[in-house]
């Protein structure tokens, strides 16, 4: 099985480095010195990577045969893929591969059923799950735990508690102007 475990931003330097957004929680065993990744396009790869270090709190690499800044720059927003065995959990109890989310049946606390999780979105400051609900329209909700309570892998599904507003048009919405204190125009 293949998982997307970073995605290659800009050139830094001239010496052929990368910047890379990690989409991976185990960076360490996915993106370290002799690693073989597939790419996105596929025409880019497959890439070794030589080198990885961490600059500024962000994660640069070089790979076999990129030595200078063009070489990383035509590298720019790249997909790298893993190969990972379909038997293969994540270290930690409370974190999950895409592969074991997606298909997921999404309820409600109250088991009211929401629909399906078709995507995992991953942005820079969250997950989101894409759900598809029965009449095809989509929603999203962000994989926080404040929102996801449970996710049961035996029994299929994923169990939300969600806000006013994210799945109906239940939303609350507080203005200054409906609360404005009445005065003395005089």
């Amino acid at each position: 099985m293949q998982l997307v475990v970073a995605r290659i931003g800009r050139a830094h330097g001239i010496k052929g480095e990368v910047t890379v957004e990690v989409r991976t929680d185990e960076p360490e065993l996915r993106l370290g010195p002799g690693a073989v990744l597939a790419t996105d396009p596929a025409s880019a790869g497959p890439l070794t990577i030589a080198t990885g270090r961490v600059h500024s709190g962000r994660l640069l690499l070089r790979f076999e045969g990129v030595h200078d800044r063009t070489g990383a720059e035509a590298l720019r927003n790249t997909l790298l893929i893993a190969d990972v065995d379909p038997e293969e959990l994540p270290e930690g109890e409370d974190e999950y591969y895409d592969h074991q989310l997606i298909d997921l049946d999404v309820v409600t606390k109250d088991g009211e059923p929401v629909g399906r999780i078709t995507e995992i979105s991953h942005l820079p400051t969250q997950d989101l799950f894409v759900v598809e609900r029965p009449d095809g329209t989509e929603v999203f909700v962000p994989f926080v735990e404040e929102i996801v309570t449970e996710i049961d892998l035996q029994e299929q599904r994923a169990v939300i508690d969600p806000p006013p507003g994210l799945i109906d048009d239940r939303a609350e919405v507080a203005s200054s102007r409906d609360t404005a204190e009445t005065g003395d125009d005089a």
